[in-house]
């Protein structure tokens, strides 16, 4: 076991949690919250009779970082341990994980799903567990994973269900919860407590030590004039004029300043609004807006041609789409200034201050001869590699030795990274083989780079606690936090802003502290019995909503061309998680594209082929095809990319959990029944059985999915096979079983499933 100290600062906020007090650690990133942790869990080990400690987390790179740098160490040579994220096999026997194991490392999400999911391997109960450490606790609030399960938490205490598990939170930055008054910071700073039924707890008698030992970097505003021509942007702002008259803006509607995130937004409630009017123009005039909006966006942080690629791989797609006047109107505005565009975009006049700026930060702390290792935080996934880009394209950031790479959240996307691919970059980082990680926000909370010494943040525009865990990134003694920005620009306003309420947050969690015992219980008490009640309303409001109209009712359109394609009750809801339209005519109104590639893999479906809607040119993407249990292909579909038809009128949502009719859950034995399909074959003595639409079924296929669905093909059925009959053979029946519904009654009875 390796060897094991802690600091006096971090003795003194584990004193309360070594009682068995349920606390909330607060200390700032780089005072070892982790390794205070397992302390805790070190002892709590040692003297609890069946001790079971679950150590959560919110994103997935972390599970490895605390198992590898920090539990396994400290632990692994007395106890056992286990590591479970999304990507891990032992998710789907997560039970008998915990079961077999002393210390579980994993996603809130694991344990959520765990907690909820009734089949032995994969269910667990609070009740198993003895200690619940929740890293990066501030997020236990409104529906996060996190408070979802502090919820049963919750709720098991009020009702006096015991036991229930001792809880550690572990925070560098409560944050005001969006208050701007001590008031509201203070009643924030106790509804996270409530909700993790702790009290918060810092360091009282020991502040200059952590000061000496958590040093904060030097923060500098590198600070560029506003552009003093910017034809490209005024020529985007041109064509889009152009587009706000041919579109005949409704006279209730107001947009904002085009480049704007206000006027992203404007755009996002008008494309709503022509969909669900049924006008069209509106819908898709809104849709390209938003894209000339996105280019100006991306024109004032990066360079011209990164806007300009961006329109462009977007008008490429839309050429061999185009369904009505109104397609042909909005690409042909893009085609006829192209050639205009992209020489503003290569012409250096006229290139972006900022990148300059930008340049001159990283050649400040970078050079062939020096050791610097930095974070750059960019807003999302396209900046972040358009900023790569640029890095690896200038000989000056080159020369100066920067190896960098683009660290992102995981996802399916071509923009995302897997998992592994994640964990390679961090792990390169931290040998030193690559100097500067390009991110997005999910390296702003609990990535450990004690040598990184340069963080900068590009524009930005986020919340106090984003910008004190991303200046906490910063770890190394004489570290330097940037934030270039332009002269007046909202970023400085807004850091300056954060400063304040990281004040804020300071004296907020000084008067919870002094608060009497009893006053602090009471409040406690009563904002845990409001959240609660509030739950049960927020679940009656969902569960009304979702009963507002019969499935049968609902037509679900394409939200391109608005061609009818399904309706409501076409739709199961498969494991909890994939909504699939069950109605084999549906294969009518889509067409397959490419194949889909996950790193992961899951345990009862696989991916297949993209699907986009066959109306005519529309081709808008839908999502894809998944094989159930190697037999059933079924259409996995984001409702986002639909319109409803209600009985009062056309709605739109963005995710299923917000649909107004209740989605029945996927029961596969009654698939395979309904869509067993009995007909004559070429010999009039046989019926060939197809139980999915387009596959036919051999006899050791058959028997393989009997088996998984626990069901048995009795000898009965068996000989009534074909003499001859085995595998690679179709299964076939004699002639007598017919007529198709005797013969499927039959089939139905001697599996032992209802025909309906």
């Amino acid at each position: 076991m390796a060897d094991f100290t802690l600091r006096a600062y971090q003795r003194e906020v584990v004193e309360r949690a070594l009682n068995r007090e349920n606390v909330i650690i607060w200390l700032p990133t780089g005072g070892g919250k982790t390794r205070a942790a397992v302390y805790v869990a070190k002892r709590h080990l040692e003297s609890t009779a069946n001790a079971k400690v679950m150590v959560l987390v919110n994103k997935v790179h972390l599970v490895d970082q605390h198992y590898n740098k920090e539990f396994e160490p400290h632990l692994g040579d007395h106890y056992k341990l286990m590591k479970v994220s999304g990507e891990s096999e032992e998710k789907d026997f997560f039970g008998i994980v915990v079961k077999s194991n002393d210390v579980i490392i994993c996603t809130a999400q694991i344990l959520y799903n765990a907690l909820i999911n009734k089949e032995e391997a994969k269910h667990t109960e609070l009740s198993d567990i003895t200690l619940l450490i929740v890293d990066e606790c501030h997020h236990t609030h409104k529906e996060s994973v996190y408070n979802k399960i502090m919820r049963c938490y919750i709720e098991k205490k009020l009702k006096g269900q015991r036991p229930i598990p001792q809880v550690l939170g572990l925070t560098a930055s409560p944050g005001t919860g969006g208050a701007k008054t001590l008031e509201g910071a203070v009643e924030h700073v106790l509804e996270i407590c409530a909700n993790l039924d702790s009290v918060i707890v810092s360091t009282k008698n020991y502040t200059p030590e952590l000061e000496e030992k958590v040093p904060r970097p030097k923060k500098t505003f590198d600070i560029v004039e506003k552009r003093e021509e910017d034809p490209f942007g005024d020529h985007i702002k041109w064509m889009m004029k152009q587009i706000h008259e041919y579109m005949n803006l409704p006279s209730d509607v107001r947009l904002r300043e085009c480049g704007t995130q206000e006027y992203e937004a404007d755009v996002v409630i008008l494309e709503q609004r022509g969909v669900t009017e049924n006008n069209r123009l509106l819908a898709q005039c809104a849709l390209h807006l938003r894209k000339y909006n996105d280019a100006l966006l991306i024109n004032d942080t990066l360079r011209m041609m990164d806007a300009y690629r961006s329109l462009e791989e977007f008008y490429n797609a839309k050429l061999t789409t185009a369904i009505d006047g109104t397609d042909y109107f909005l690409v042909g505005i893009f085609q006829e200034n192209q050639v205009e565009l992209k020489n503003f975009a290569t012409n250096h006049r006229f290139e972006n201050p900022k990148m300059a700026k930008l340049e001159s930060t990283l050649l400040s702390q970078f050079g062939p001869d020096v050791n610097s290792r930095g974070i750059l935080f960019s807003r999302t996934r396209r900046s972040t590699h358009c900023l790569h880009d640029w890095v690896l394209k200038s000989r000056t950031l080159q020369n100066a030795g920067i190896k960098a790479a683009i660290l992102t959240g995981a996802g399916n996307g071509i923009t995302y990274m897997t998992q592994h691919e994640q964990a390679d970059t961090i792990r390169n980082f931290r040998k030193g083989l690559l100097n500067l990680l390009i991110s997005t926000s999910v390296a702003e909370e609990g990535l450990d780079i004690p040598e990184c010494n340069l963080v900068v943040r590009y524009g930005l525009l986020t919340n106090e606690i984003a910008q004190q865990q991303a200046s906490g990134r910063a770890r190394a003694r004489d570290s330097q936090y940037s934030v270039v920005a332009q002269k007046g620009g909202r970023e400085v306003r807004r850091e300056l802003i954060n400063e304040y309420l990281e004040e804020l947050t300071g004296k907020a969690i000084d008067r919870v502290q002094i608060m009497s015992e009893h006053e602090f219980r009471r409040k406690i008490n009563d904002l845990q019995t409001q959240a609660i009640i509030m739950s049960k309303v927020l679940e009656n409001r969902k569960t009304e909503k979702k009963n507002q109209y019969p499935a049968s009712r609902i037509r679900i359109l394409c939200r391109n061309c608005f061609a009818q394609v399904a309706s409501g009750n076409d739709f199961r809801l498969l494991e909890n998680a994939h909504y699939v339209n069950i109605n084999p005519d549906f294969k009518n109104h889509y067409k397959l594209g490419g194949k889909v590639a996950l790193e992961r893999h899951f345990e009862d479906w696989e991916p297949g082929c993209t699907v986009s809607c066959n109306n005519g040119n529309c081709n808008k993407d839908w999502g894809f095809e998944m094989k159930y249990k190697k037999a059933a292909q079924l259409p996995n579909l984001a409702i986002k990319n639909f319109a409803l038809e209600t009985p009062d009128g056309r709605v739109t949502v963005k995710k299923w959990k917000d649909v107004p009719f209740m989605v029945e859950e996927f029961n596969f034995q009654h698939y395979f029944v309904i869509h067993a399909t009995f007909y004559d074959t070429s010999s009039p003595r046989t019926l060939t059985v197809t139980l999915c639409p387009g596959t036919f079924f051999k006899v050791v296929d058959l028997l393989v999915e009997a088996k998984q669905l626990h069901l048995f093909l009795t000898a009965a059925v068996k000989d009534q096979m074909r003499g001859g009959a085995g595998d690679g053979d179709d299964f076939a029946f004699k002639k007598h079983l017919a007529p198709s519904r005797r013969c499927m009654t039959s089939l139905c009875s001697h599996l032992s499933m209802q025909l309906v």
